[in-house]
């Protein structure tokens, strides 16, 4: 027996008159208040800080985290649209219950796991989503978990999720976090395999020892090296050989992948564990069969197409160089994400300005993605920068080396200080 419904025109889209917002209460009021007043008024001098001048066809692009600049690579879009004629966006409910083997969700992770040289993975819908759920899920009130103070935030909220002891490690230094478990004692330790602000490499072989050692659990983000390093993109812990010492891989798959996804990598036993709970997996709606195809075709492609690889070392190599020869502050990273750390808030949309003068676009970063008065200019090199895009970047740093007062930007000074301070007891000068 069908079910007939009655015809029924509907326009499409129902006109309302704006209604006015109800007055927030003073307690709230006032936090709204102090971002216009104390931020957009003060240190930014009336203007937003991520407005800045709108790219023309020319520009120079250094904002995107698409590394490998791949987005509209014809492979993955056509993987996409054909996902998206025979399945439409698929099931409308939590990945939870998605349980059968052959569900596409599944077989991707499977084939991510053989990549990654780990048991299993999930993927789940952000990185963030990701790393707050995995350590919401590891950490309780009692256990210390120890973070570099330049990791994501994503793994700071993990720890908060977790209502747990935060214990900061100073960036980069594996004896300090020896010395801290051995005062705290066993607990979670969260690092960055690079780290988004600078592009400075983790030393993940002494991080993994000091937590075998101490008996910790040992995650590592690589957001900022899955698909771009490894010899078919596997990332810097399996490349590395460490599989066996780290307990969990997270990524950000809106990076290398050019996917809106996260990525766990665990053991087998853990996944269903993982599955029940966490928090921000349960109550979030599954990855759509779009993105999985994206996903799949995207990873081919960075597994087939290693040239990408070899052109974005080559790329950072050249341009870090140039940049270090002008006298540019950025010693601290290595890789394709190079931070012009200028300071406070006024004084790095100036130098944001002078950049876009010149027709080169970086992305601001500023607190709460960096510490108060540690503001840069981020310029993220990809592997579609051809030769006469670097010369283009490079000459415009020289022209603007004697216009942005680089001896007064804060990792100027921090290297002078640096320089200045004598050797510590026992330390070669």
């Amino acid at each position: 027996m069908s079910i007939s419904f009655p015809s029924v025109v509907t326009p499409s889209f129902t006109k309302l008159l704006p209604a006015r917002s109800p007055e927030l209460p003073e307690f709230a009021r006032q936090r709204v208040e102090r971002f216009h007043n104390e931020r957009v008024a003060a240190c930014w001098e009336g203007r937003h800080i991520l407005r800045g001048l709108k790219p023309g066809p020319s520009a120079l692009m250094l904002q995107s985290n698409d590394y490998l600049a791949i987005t509209r690579h014809a492979d993955i879009v056509a993987a996409q649209r054909e996902a998206l004629l025979n399945a439409g966006n698929g099931a409308m409910m939590s990945g939870l219950f998605l349980q059968q083997d052959d569900d596409p969700l599944h077989v991707i992770e499977r084939e991510l796991a053989l990549a990654l040289g780990s048991e299993e993975t999930i993927l789940c819908q952000s990185g963030y989503v990701a790393n707050v759920g995995l350590v919401q899920t590891l950490a309780g009130e009692r256990t210390p978990v120890y973070v570099d103070m330049l990791a994501h935030a994503s793994l700071w909220e993990g720890v908060k999720a977790a209502g747990a002891q935060a214990v900061p490690i100073y960036h980069n230094d594996p004896e300090y976090l020896e010395r801290q478990m051995l005062r705290h004692g066993p607990g979670v330790v969260l690092v960055d395999s690079i780290y988004s602000t600078n592009g400075s490499v983790c030393p993940l072989a002494d991080f993994a020892d000091v937590v075998q050692r101490r008996g910790g659990v040992f995650i590592v983000d690589e957001s900022h090296s899955l698909g771009t390093h490894g010899v078919h993109g596997e990332g810097l812990v399996a490349n590395l050989g460490l599989n066996d010492k780290v307990h969990f891989v997270t990524a950000s798959l809106a990076k290398a992948y050019c996917a809106r996804a996260g990525l766990i990598s665990c053991s087998r036993r853990f996944k269903p564990y993982f599955a029940f709970e966490s928090m921000p997996a349960i109550f979030s709606s599954t990855l759509l069969p779009p993105e999985l195809a994206g996903i799949e075709a995207s990873h081919r492609v960075i597994q087939r197409e290693g040239w990408r690889r070899a052109r974005l070392q080559h790329v950072t190599r050249r341009v870090r160089e140039a940049l270090t020869e002008l006298g540019y502050p950025i010693g601290s990273g290595t890789e394709q994400i190079i931070a012009l750390e200028v300071g406070s808030e006024a004084a790095v949309m100036r130098v944001r300005d002078a950049f876009e003068a010149e027709n080169v676009f970086g992305a601001i970063f500023c607190a709460p993605a960096t510490a108060k008065n540690r503001a840069l200019l981020r310029l993220t090199l990809h592997a579609g920068l051809d030769d006469d895009a670097v010369n283009r970047l490079i000459a415009a740093c020289t022209r603007l080396r004697d216009k942005v007062d680089l001896a007064e930007w804060s990792a100027s000074r921090r290297e002078r200080r640096n320089v200045a301070k004598p050797p510590a007891l026992g330390e070669v000068a």
